[in-house]
Formats: structure tokens, C-alpha cells, sequence
């Protein structure tokens, strides 16, 4: 089978599975990819089907994989990128069902939205050479679609394939002035059911701005670079949650809001 073969037969699959609402499993046999390019070639193939159907157009651009452990865990030596798209933007308060999942997760994070284009492809961007395109930051919450995967068996190349798990976000207000926080140090508190955690925004790659320079690096190399008006999510601050119906999440980054989500069937 030619490589083009076996990439259209992979975005083919996944489309169907995720349509018929199946488990994930790792690629395998006939449909096992090489190598991450290979994976993203599959995904933009994907999400090109998904944006021209049902998902309409892309507003931005997910982290995944942002720790070295978790990386090693799926078989791979850096991060993952995923597909936002417009129809899965939410505002805050928020309600999520779980019925439009397989299986949702949530993750707590800083959302930063673009204000100019990130697209030289003669520079390598770096935390300080993106701040200036930043128009807002804003509190988030991603929705993660894992589709009840089994996760003694990850395999980050197959995850990639499938934009990255990417089921969509929920959007605080923006509020306050990000620039003058140390978004390596700012802390952050979520609230689940009564039940309190802290971090900070910098527990995601050190700092949410180094996450934005390395997707704005990829995304120029892949010739899908970022845009002014994309929204860019920067890695969760704390460990995934598998709600259940009736959870409340609100999840607070200090001196810039909050953002609510409430969990129903």
C-alpha cells in the first residue's frame, strides 16, 4: 500500500469511528502509521473532511503531551497538536453533555488568543517573540474526547492521527491585564464539587507563552500557521478529571477570572 493510500484509509477510519461513536485503539495492522509526520498528514486529511461536514471552520489549536513523562508513556519525544473547531467553542457558564462524547475529559488551562499572524517561516519562535502577537488570555477549560481509551495501551503517533483527542473548549470572559503577570508564577485554583486545587500557570511547560512559541513553530513548519483570531490553548495546570453528571467545575487563574462548567447527561 502507498503511503497516500494508507493516509487516506487512516483519516477514512478515523472519521467512521468517530462517527459511529466506537472505543479508540491505537492504529494497527494495515492502518499503523511510521512516524509523527505521517500522523499529521493523517490529521490535517481529517480535519479537512470534518471542515468542509459537520465541524465547519478551525478556531484554533490545542497542546497535548506537554510533560516528558506522559511523552514517554506514548511512545514519543514531544508534544501534540490538535484542531479546534469553531462549532466546539464555548462561552462561559458552560453546559457540557456527556452524551456528546464518548468519553469527556477536562483539562484546566490559560487560552490565548491571537492578535497577528504567526507565519515567518525564517524565525524560530520563542517565548518572547510571541508575546507581542497575544491579544487576550483568558481561563479555560479544553474538553478532551478520548473515546474511553484504554490507557495501558497509548500510542502517541495514533493519538496525533486523531487531532490529538481535541472534543473542543470552554471560554472564561476576558478579564484584567495578562501582561502584567509572571504567567510562569500566576497562580491558579480550581474548584470541583467543593473540592480545591491550586497551581500555577506555569506547571504547563513553564510558562503558557513557551507552549504558544513551540505550536507557533510547528504549525509554520506544517504550513498551517497561526493566524490572527485562532485561539490557542496552552496545556492543563492540573490533572485531567472524568466528570460525571451533576459535576461543577469553576476553574479561577488569579487576576485574570474564572470560567463554569456544569456536567449534565
Amino acid at each position: 500500500m502507498s503511503d497516500s493510500n494508507r493516509i487516506a484509509r487512516v483519516a477514512a477510519a478515523l472519521a467512521n469511528q468517530h462517527a459511529a461513536g466506537l472505543p479508540y485503539r491505537p492504529l494497527e495492522g494495515d492502518l499503523a502509521l511510521p512516524d509523527l509526520e505521517a500522523a499529521y498528514q493523517a490529521q490535517r486529511r481529517l480535519i479537512s473532511g470534518w471542515e468542509a461536514g459537520t465541524k465547519g471552520p478551525i478556531a484554533g489549536y490545542k497542546i497535548a503531551l506537554t510533560s516528558k513523562a506522559v511523552q514517554e508513556l506514548c511512545g514519543v519525544d514531544q508534544s501534540l497538536v490538535g484542531a479546534i473547531f469553531a462549532s466546539t467553542v464555548h462561552t462561559s457558564p458552560a453546559t457540557v453533555r456527556m452524551s456528546d462524547f464518548v468519553r469527556v475529559g477536562l483539562e484546566f488551562e490559560l487560552c490565548l488568543k491571537i492578535g497577528s499572524d504567526l507565519s515567518d517561516k525564517n524565525i524560530e519562535y520563542t517565548a518572547d517573540s510571541v508575546r507581542g502577537a497575544v491579544a487576550e488570555a483568558v481561563p479555560a477549560f479544553e474538553l478532551i474526547e478520548d473515546r474511553d481509551a484504554d490507557y495501558s495501551r497509548l500510542d502517541g503517533i495514533s493519538m496525533a492521527a486523531d487531532n490529538a483527542w481535541s472534543g473542543g473548549i470552554v471560554l472564561g470572559e476576558a478579564t484584567g491585564d495578562w501582561r502584567a503577570l509572571d504567567l510562569a508564577t500566576t497562580p491558579v485554583r480550581l474548584d470541583y464539587n467543593g473540592e480545591v486545587e491550586e497551581a500555577v500557570t506555569g506547571a504547563a511547560m513553564g510558562n503558557p507563552l513557551n507552549a504558544l512559541a513551540w505550536v507557533a513553530n510547528l504549525l509554520v513548519e506544517q504550513g498551517r500557521p497561526l493566524r490572527a483570531g485562532h485561539w490557542v490553548m496552552t496545556g492543563s495546570t492540573l490533572k485531567t478529571r472524568y466528570p460525571e453528571a451533576g459535576d461543577r467545575a469553576v476553574y479561577t487563574v488569579e487576576g485574570l477570572g474564572s470560567v463554569e462548567v456544569d456536567v449534565q447527561v
